[in-house]
C-alpha cells in the first residue's frame, strides 16, 4: 500500500472526482427526501380509541421542550460541524464526504422508517385526550364508544403518531453516527486501554438520550415510543457507518474505505510506471539466441584450442 499522505486529497483537488463517483448515491438520497415530505403530508391510520383507553391518555397538552426545527440541528448541523473541523485538520476529503453522505443517509433512512411505521400503526399520543377535546368536553360513538374528535384536525392528526418517537430514532440516527465516527477518530478500542476516550463516545450518546426523555417528560410519547426510536435509530446508524468505514477496532479504523483504495491503487500505479516496459526490458528471442550462441562458441573454443595448441607443437618437433 502506498505511503499515508495526509492533506493531499482536498475538496478543490478531488472534491468533483468523489461526488462523481456517488452521483447515484446522492440521488438516491434526494429521493429519500422526497419520500420522507409525502409520509409527513399523508393522514395516518386513525386507530380505535375508546372511552375506556382515555383514561392513559389524558395526560396535559404541552409544548415541546425540544422544538422540530432543532432536531436536525442536533442531528444533522452538529455532527457535521465536527466532520468539517477534522477535514480542515487532516484535508481529506474522502473522510469528509463519506462522512456527510453516511450522515445524511443515516438519519433520512431512519426519518423514512419512523414516519412509515407512524403512519402504518396510527398510535395515540399520552395527550391524545386535549388533542381530541380541547374544550374538556367528551363525545363518544353510542355503539362502538369510539371518540369523535372536535379538535383542530392538524392537531388530531398529529394525536395519532406516537409510535415510535421521531426525535428520539433521529437523534440517534445523526448523534449514534458521530459517536461512532469519533470511536474511529480516536482510536479508543486500539487495546490500550485509554478508557478516558469513552467519555467522548458517550456524550453524543448521551445528548441523543437527554432528547429523547424529553419526549417522555413531554406527554408526547410513551416510555415504548422512545426506546423502539432510540434503538431504530442508533441500528440505522451502525449499518450506515460500517458501509463506508472499517470497525473502530480495526488497524484502519480512523479512514474511510474510499480513502484506503484509493492509496493501494496509487501505489500499484506508481510501481507499474516505475517498472520498465517488460518489452524492452525482455531480450526478444534473436537477441537471447545470440547471446546463448556466443556463449556455445566460446565454451567450443576454449575446448578446441589445447588440442590446435598440441598439434601445432607436434609439427615443430
Amino acid at each position: 500500500m502506498a505511503d499515508i499522505r495526509l492533506g493531499a486529497h482536498t475538496i478543490k483537488s478531488h472534491g468533483m472526482k468523489v461526488a462523481r463517483f456517488h452521483m447515484h448515491d446522492w440521488i438516491i438520497l434526494l429521493l429519500l427526501g422526497v419520500l420522507e415530505i409525502i409520509l409527513n403530508v399523508i393522514d395516518p391510520f386513525y386507530r380505535f380509541v375508546g372511552k375506556d383507553m382515555m383514561t392513559d391518555l389524558k395526560y396535559p397538552l404541552k409544548s415541546n421542550t425540544v422544538p422540530f426545527w432543532a432536531v436536525p440541528v442536533i442531528g444533522i448541523v452538529l455532527p457535521a460541524v465536527v466532520f468539517i473541523g477534522i477535514y480542515f485538520k487532516r484535508r481529506d476529503v474522502y473522510d469528509l464526504h463519506h462522512a456527510i453522505l453516511g450522515l445524511l443517509y443515516s438519519v433520512l433512512i431512519t426519518a423514512v422508517i419512523t414516519d412509515a411505521i407512524k403512519d402504518a400503526v396510527g398510535r395515540p399520543r399520552p395527550d391524545f385526550f386535549w388533542r381530541c377535546f380541547p374544550d374538556g368536553k367528551e363525545v363518544y360513538d353510542n355503539v362502538t364508544t369510539n371518540v369523535i374528535c372536535h379538535g383542530e384536525k392538524s392537531v388530531i392528526k398529529e394525536g395519532h403518531k406516537s409510535f415510535p418517537s421521531g426525535h428520539s430514532s433521529c437523534s440517534f440516527a445523526g448523534l449514534g453516527f458521530l459517536a461512532w465516527y469519533l470511536s474511529g477518530k480516536i482510536q479508543a478500542f486500539d487495546r490500550r486501554g485509554h478508557i478516558a476516550k469513552l467519555c467522548i463516545l458517550f456524550l453524543p450518546l448521551l445528548c441523543a438520550s437527554l432528547v429523547a426523555i424529553s419526549r417522555v417528560d413531554d406527554y408526547w410519547h410513551h416510555w415504548q415510543d422512545v426506546f423502539a426510536g432510540g434503538l431504530l435509530g442508533f441500528v440505522v446508524a451502525s449499518f450506515c457507518y460500517l458501509q463506508f468505514f472499517p470497525p473502530p477496532y480495526d488497524v484502519d479504523g480512523w479512514g474511510p474505505f474510499a480513502y484506503f483504495q484509493m492509496l493501494a491503487e496509487t501505489g500499484n500505479n506508481i510501481q507499474g510506471s516505475t517498472n520498465t516496459n517488460p518489452l524492452t526490458s525482455r531480450p526478444s528471442e534473436v537477441e537471447t539466441v545470440y547471446v546463448q550462441s556466443e556463449q556455445q562458441v566460446g565454451i567450443y573454443m576454449r575446448d578446441i584450442n589445447p588440442t590446435l595448441d598440441a598439434m601445432e607443437t607436434g609439427r615443430r618437433d
